[in-house]
């Protein structure tokens, strides 16, 4: 089918108004929040209905099309960049809360239904939606599933994965399938909704989303703590949790990252601070309140400068304000920057951005971090000026160097933003050839035709025809006795 025949087709799907063909158009979806990489796609889709996307997904099938699911375009890693000659099929407009019951604490949410919308959505009624992205007012539940999400408050309460309890999926043939037990808590059998969340759009679209709700603790509190340096900093945080004190969030920022949230937002960061620490912690009042005091002190013990606590919710959400607007705050201080995501051991804090820093100065480059400290999360931003000749290589070098230190302490290449098109190359650093081989086995399964999110999370992706290696012969089948199972 040529390209004309299929822009018909999926016109028939959904409507004129939801297929976009003009190239001046389509370059408006050429990125997602990655900028570095840009690819144009062969058409846009924007279907309104599960109907529509299964439609949509099954003339891809028939065509022999590649397709790309896209949700709002926030994602950090180059997931949702397009195809050349695929179909990106955009979500956007599947933005309806289908059904929340309070009594089991769950709600069914259409793809495109923005993160923080879920909560305002209950909040009324004393309940929230956990995971929390920086990107939350604008992040989609789809792109949320695709990546297996996070957040500041992930800490406590953990990503995406732990939120979610049932999908409706369009496999990438077409097929319409339920994964997971819908509002039931665990479900008997493969756990492939597991395999199916973070699964970076592989394995095919979520159509509807089934999400746990928890209730509003009774108390939130929430301090700032400015310290000299990341590595006074990092040892409140290895204190905190060694204390067995587990916060609902720890967040750190350094300087750099300090000086550009201030200058977007006015948190009023404590002057001269080389880094801040923020930590909330939530739960029964007794046991927060008693908390609370332990957190204080173990930060002056670390050797704390200033301690702000939230007086009242307006000063809380500046502190949230200032630590979640750092990403894009950033661009006050730098014309261009490049957003990295690896994962160390928190007893590794100080030791890791030690060598960032030093990396950095090699290069004759700046780098701000800010980030989850709790979980050893770091989200270091390489800044360079793309318009000096040499920079953004150095950038991307220092940026590939910053994820090789974190493997060295025994981290990841990610924590949250999803391997993509921008790590790929980095993932047999961290697993071996056979452990990639299983991995595709499992996209093979759901996808043998390799057409859901083409040249992603792999770097080398094979047929599904071929056997990853050889063959073990199971130690039973070895001694002839295969034939009594």
């Amino acid at each position: 089918m040529d390209r004309e025949a299929l822009i018909r087709r999926l016109e028939e799907i959904t409507g004129p108004q939801g297929v976009i063909s003009e190239r001046n158009q389509l370059r408006t979806y050429e990125c997602d929040g990655l900028a570095n990489f840009r690819v144009v796609p062969s058409v846009v889709v924007l279907p309104e209905t599960a109907d529509q996307a299964q439609g949509v997904v099954r003339a891809c099938h028939e065509a022999g099309v590649p397709f790309v699911a896209r949700g709002s375009g926030t994602g950090l890693s180059g997931g949702a960049l397009p195809v050349s000659d695929g179909v990106l099929i955009v979500l956007a407009r599947m933005r309806r809360i289908l059904e929340v019951d309070l009594d089991n604490q769950r709600a069914v949410v259409e793809p495109g239904v923005l993160n923080l919308q879920v909560t305002k959505e209950v909040a009324g009624d004393g309940f929230y939606y956990a995971p929390d992205p920086s990107s939350q007012q604008v992040c989609s539940i789809g792109g949320n599933v695709a990546e297996n999400s996070g957040g500041a408050h992930c800490l406590k309460y953990g990503f995406t994965t732990n939120h979610v309890t049932g999908l409706e999926v369009v496999l990438p043939d077409g097929e319409l399938v339920h994964l997971g037990g819908g509002k039931a808590p665990d479900p008997p059998g493969y756990d492939l909704l597991g395999a199916f969340v973070g699964s970076e759009g592989t394995l095919g679209i979520a159509t509807t989303v089934t999400l746990r709700l928890l209730r509003k603790p009774e108390a939130v509190r929430t301090l700032l703590a400015a310290f000299e340096g990341t590595d006074q900093a990092g040892d409140a945080v290895s204190r905190i949790i060694g204390a067995g004190i587990v916060p609902a969030a720890i967040e750190m920022m350094d300087a750099l990252a300090m000086e550009a949230a201030e200058a977007a937002v006015h948190v009023h960061y404590p002057e001269g601070a080389g880094a801040v620490l923020v930590v909330e912690l939530d739960g029964p009042e007794a046991e927060v309140a008693h908390q609370f005091d332990e957190v204080e002190r173990l930060c002056q013990e670390a050797g704390s400068t200033t301690i702000q606590i939230a007086e009242d919710d307006d000063q809380r959400a500046l502190f949230w304000k200032g630590r979640k607007s750092a990403f894009a705050a950033v661009g006050r201080i730098s014309p261009d920057y490049y957003v990295q995501d690896g994962v160390i051991p928190r007893t590794a804090l100080p030791e890791v951005l030690r060598r960032i820093t030093e990396l950095a100065d090699e290069r004759g480059l700046r780098v701000a971090n800010v980030f989850h400290a709790g979980d050893g999360n770091l989200h270091p931003l390489v800044l360079y000026d793309g318009e000096v000749e040499g920079q953004e290589q150095r950038a991307e070098e220092l940026s590939a160097e910053i994820l090789y230190t974190c493997l060295d302490h025994g981290g990841s290449i990610t924590g949250e933003h999803g391997v993509g098109f921008d790590k790929k190359q980095y993932l047999p650093k961290q697993f071996s050839a056979e452990d990639l081989d299983t991995m595709q086995l499992v996209r093979c399964a759901f996808d043998p035709d390799g057409r859901a999110n083409p040249g992603k999370v792999f770097p080398t992706p094979r047929l599904c025809g071929e056997r990853p290696g050889p063959r073990r012969v199971h130690p039973v089948e070895q001694a002839g006795l295969a034939e009594v199972f």
